[in-house]
């Protein structure tokens, strides 16, 4: 059982929050695409090959500070990667769609290997808890990315916030995403935000509710 963490002789990573501060593009702002394709071009991350820590397809344990790479079948498993790739995050690709977390992974090279746990390149890790909760989902108000049936909320002028579809007072949605898109020609007509989501298609159609 491999692991790592912020102590011990393991690499150190940390684990993305479960909301992130959306940056949205309403029509008075330019558009917003040309960053987000920037954002998937030239990347300089790439994915893992098979061998390498917390590689695609295996699982780990949940912790605050260490997470163990081990058998998807252990009844310790608590979520599976579902894409793995060296290299920053802010240079690589997004992390597939219902993505419930991000792990950051540091670069970790010994200069013996005595405890079998060898080299660690940078990378990060993009994770699905093999039970619910599942953040990620389509309107569950969390996860990495926002993805279309999410929600979002107003922070302030030109900044929205996902927050769950069935969320209530303070944190109701005014905002619900219908549509990905490579333009804003392309959104339907009852578009009243656009959201900037990266990726193939990085425009983002949200109607008002």
């Amino acid at each position: 059982m491999r692991g790592i963490g912020w102590h011990g002789g393991g690499a150190a990573l940390g684990c993305a929050a479960a909301t992130l501060l959306l940056v949205t593009l309403p029509a008075c702002q330019r558009d917003g695409s040309g960053k987000a394709a920037n954002k998937d071009g030239g990347q300089s991350a790439s994915p893992s090959p098979a061998g390498t820590f917390l590689a695609r397809g295996t699982c780990s344990t949940r912790g605050r500070t260490v997470f163990y790479e081990v058998s998807c079948r252990s009844e310790k498993a608590a979520a599976q990667v579902l894409a793995r790739y060296d290299g920053p995050q802010s240079q690589g690709p997004l992390c597939p769609d219902r993505t419930d977390f991000v792990l950051h992974i540091r670069e970790h090279r010994p200069d013996s290997d005595e405890n079998g746990d060898g080299s660690v390149p940078q990378g990060y890790a993009c994770m699905r808890n093999l039970d619910p909760p599942h953040p990620g989902d389509p309107g569950a108000g969390g996860g990495p990315r926002t993805i279309v049936g999410d929600c979002v909320r107003t922070l302030r002028e030109g900044q929205v916030k996902e927050t769950a579809c069935d969320a209530a007072g303070s944190r109701a949605p005014q905002f619900k995403v219908t549509a990905a898109v490579r333009t804003r020609a392309a959104c339907p007509a009852d578009t009243a935000l656009y959201i900037q989501l990266g990726g193939g298609a990085p425009i983002g159609c949200a109607r008002r509710l």
